[in-house]
């Protein structure tokens, strides 16, 4: 269907979009840490220990194409990148925010259908969506504030020299996934598995969790393992030295299968590719959990190079909004 016959009829008024939104966002048992949720002014928790708060943003046309994924991924996708901010942070998730910007003539059914992808998002993460915001606007953007809680809270700016760096889920099919929608080969069974980490991603929560008291540093991979390496070496104020050999062995299998399909090399597709929302931490080697790819080292020094049988390579930044 054309984004023209989409965007052809209507969700109703304000007051029966907002109902429709309660209706099909409200879980269905309250969590303990809920007091107030969705129809008052603010939702009220009840939470102990450090508060962790993050906001993130899904606009049309800048993260997602209306002509490549359905709107229920589109809603499921920005809960769960919202909440791998939780993850990388060792929080447990207590509640979000969603702040829904839709054309005036968005339909009722791709409206429902993007809240069934926010609601089930939610239900996978123990993440009640308990109220938020809607507005009229030019395109369909979510904005999504996710509220967690942790004893810990992990950081960027805990690497130390001597640390492992530590690869915990996949990286690359979501890049893999986004060039083949932009190449038009979405429909391929090679790419399979890369359109649907694309289109659906997801929060590694309990990783996170097994990284509290383990790890010195951890962040989600959104900008790719050498973006989001550059920035724990950055706030660490240390080197992070990226191993060819092991990176290339922590990559999944599909992704050799949907690099071949797309004639790119696998290992620059994990190395600059984002949205895979894996965990990359660093830590001692006594204390690395279960599941956790060693992919390299920190060091003494500045910045992030890749270690090649050639010898070191340095490894520019990651994604960058505003860049030309």
């Amino acid at each position: 269907m054309s984004r023209v016959a989409r965007r052809t009829g209507s969700a109703g008024s304000e007051w029966e979009r907002i109902a429709l939104i309660a209706r099909l966002l409200a879980p269905k048992r309250r969590s303990r840490d809920v007091v107030v949720g969705i129809g008052d002014d603010a939702a009220v928790l009840r939470a102990s220990g450090l508060l962790v708060w993050t906001v993130d943003s899904a606009v049309e046309g800048v993260h997602f194409d209306l002509d490549w994924l359905a709107p229920e991924d589109v809603g499921y996708r920005a809960t769960q990148a919202a909440v791998s901010d939780l993850a990388a942070m060792g929080a447990r998730p207590l509640g979000a925010l969603s702040n829904l910007c839709l054309p005036k003539r968005f339909p009722k059914r791709d409206l429902e259908r993007l809240l069934r992808g926010q609601a089930e998002a939610a239900r996978e993460l123990g993440c009640p969506i308990i109220g938020g915001n809607l507005a009229g606007s030019s395109e369909l953007s979510i904005t999504t504030t996710a509220l967690g809680s942790t004893r810990a809270p992990l950081l960027r700016s805990g690497a130390r020299a001597g640390d492992e760096l530590w690869l915990l889920g996949d990286v690359g099919l979501a890049r893999a996934g986004l060039l083949a929608f932009q190449e038009g080969a979405s429909r391929k069974r090679a790419l399979a598995a890369a359109v649907r980490a694309f289109a659906r991603p997801r929060a590694h929560l309990r990783e996170g969790l097994s990284l509290v008291g383990r790890a010195h540093a951890a962040l989600d991979v959104s900008d790719g393992v050498a973006g989001d390496a550059a920035h724990v070496a950055e706030a660490s104020g240390v080197a992070v030295v990226i191993s060819e050999e092991r990176l290339r062995k922590a990559l999944p299998r599909a992704l050799a299968t949907a690099a071949a399909e797309l004639d790119r090399d696998p290992l620059e597709l994990g190395l600059f590719g984002g949205d895979d929302y894996a965990l990359l931490a660093t830590g001692p080697e006594r204390r690395r959990p279960r599941g956790a790819k060693v992919i390299g080292r920190v060091e003494a020094g500045r910045g992030v190079s890749l270690e090649t049988r050639e010898g070191r390579r340095a490894l520019g930044g990651g994604f960058d909004h505003f860049a030309r």
